[in-house]
């Protein structure tokens, strides 16, 4: 019997347990609690307004590697130095396939010797004639004395005899002068005869000098030392939005112009940022950042705003870029290395703030929902500066509380909770 009743009462405080968390569920699980707003209440203080960014490093004065102006199309690269590799001044970094320049030297070589033999043909010729003209001129020269010796018997002479030396010698000078005015007109001709022929090889000349310049200019070797960076490559069909790109590899084609490589200056370090379009009103040419490394853990560098770029991107994710001259050198930078950037637009002294999140704007107006009696109420407010964790503001009074989320949405979704817990009870 007093085994039965001891059973019994422990089934009985099993089942008032049970009852009591079921009860303290159901009080977790209410609209009372969910009800429940973040707050946060104004403050009084100093505030420094930053801009944070991320960033990569680059040397300041970078020499640009790029594919030369050959004239012709995509160039394959034979050769490339490996990411990161050091280099020396004059050391080769790229080469180009050169086959297509090395076939148009050869034609031009070709053209060049058949147009010098052209030229010296042409010359041959030239001299071989001016030698028959000369001993034609000097023929008829000798014509002409010899019809005027015989004209000088005319007087002697019978009248028809004298007549016919008197023609003779007419006709000695007419062939003589007739000869020397051909003669001007072939030494013109000659003349013209070996200048086209000269161009040509000119021309000629300029083909090879210019496939061996190209050939040249198709290995491309570093004016200055530091480690080699290789550019993404931006000449594939294969760009998926959101996708990392490959950096150029050997087999690759790019384009005339194209950066291919490039060679930051170790003496000098920049790092580019991308920051938010809302951000740019506060930043300006001249400002001090401070630049943390990653793989540099531990140490801050200083750094100066150099350039602030245009804006870019969609229109929900509107951007600028802004170049930061970075003033403390380290050995162990490194192009490429991610950096955190903090900017300092401004310090407000003894200024009201509150977190950004308890700041809300609507129809152009700014306000807060301040905390009242009968809960509460928007209540509004001036904003003086807002950066990404705080906003300054007046106004409104030190101590006083604010929600950090919108009091009607959570009461909405409390509403919704609680209607659907109902139904879920019947």
């Amino acid at each position: 019997m007093i085994r039965k009743l001891i059973v019994g009462a422990s089934v009985t405080a099993l089942v008032l347990a049970l009852l009591a968390w079921g009860a303290r569920l159901l009080k977790t699980m209410s609209p009372a609690a969910e009800s429940r707003v973040p707050v946060t209440r104004v403050k009084r203080g100093d505030v420094t307004v930053t801009v944070n960014a991320r960033g990569s490093l680059s040397g300041g004065h970078t020499e640009m590697l790029s594919a030369p102006m050959t004239g012709g199309g995509d160039m394959a690269i034979t050769f490339l130095r490996q990411p990161g590799e050091l280099v020396k001044a004059g050391d080769i970094v790229v080469k180009f396939d050169t086959t297509e320049q090395e076939f148009k030297l050869k034609e031009a070589e070709a053209d060049l010797a058949e147009a010098e033999q052209q030229v010296q043909q042409t010359e041959a010729d030239n001299k071989a004639k001016e030698e028959e003209t000369r001993w034609s001129l000097v023929q008829a020269q000798a014509d002409v004395r010899t019809a005027e010796l015989e004209a000088r018997r005319n007087p002697i002479l019978a009248e028809i005899v004298a007549r016919e030396n008197t023609l003779a010698l007419e006709a000695a000078k007419d062939h003589l002068k007739q000869l020397q005015h051909d003669a001007a007109n072939r030494q013109a001709t000659s003349a013209a005869a070996v200048a086209i022929q000269e161009a040509a090889r000119n021309k000629a000349k300029v083909q090879a000098e210019t496939a061996r310049q190209n050939i040249d200019n198709m290995t491309l070797k570093a004016k200055s030392g530091g480690y080699v960076s290789v550019m993404q490559n931006m000449n594939g069909n294969f760009f998926i939005y959101g996708m990392q790109l490959p950096t150029i590899q050997v087999g690759d084609t790019v384009n005339a112009g194209m950066v291919v490589a490039q060679i930051p200056d170790l003496s000098s370090w920049e790092a580019t940022a991308s920051i938010g379009e809302l951000d740019r009103g506060h930043l300006s040419v001249g400002q001090k950042v401070g630049v943390a490394i990653v793989a540099l853990p531990g140490k801050t560098f200083h750094g100066t705003v150099k350039e602030i770029g245009g804006t870019i991107g969609a229109f929900w994710n509107r951007h600028f870029d802004s170049k930061i001259t970075i003033d403390d050198v380290s050995p162990g930078m490194r192009p490429g290395m991610t950096s955190n950037i903090v900017i300092t637009t401004g310090t407000f002294p003894n200024s009201l703030w509150v977190p950004s999140q308890a700041l809300f704007e609507s129809d152009s107006r700014t306000y807060v929902y301040l905390e009242t009696p009968n809960g509460f109420v928007p209540h509004d407010v001036k904003l003086v500066r807002r950066s990404e964790s705080q906003v300054v503001l007046t106004g409104i009074n030190e101590g006083q509380v604010v929600a950090m989320a919108n009091p009607e949405l959570m009461n909405q979704s409390t509403q919704t909770k609680g209607s659907a817990m109902k139904a879920l009870s019947k």
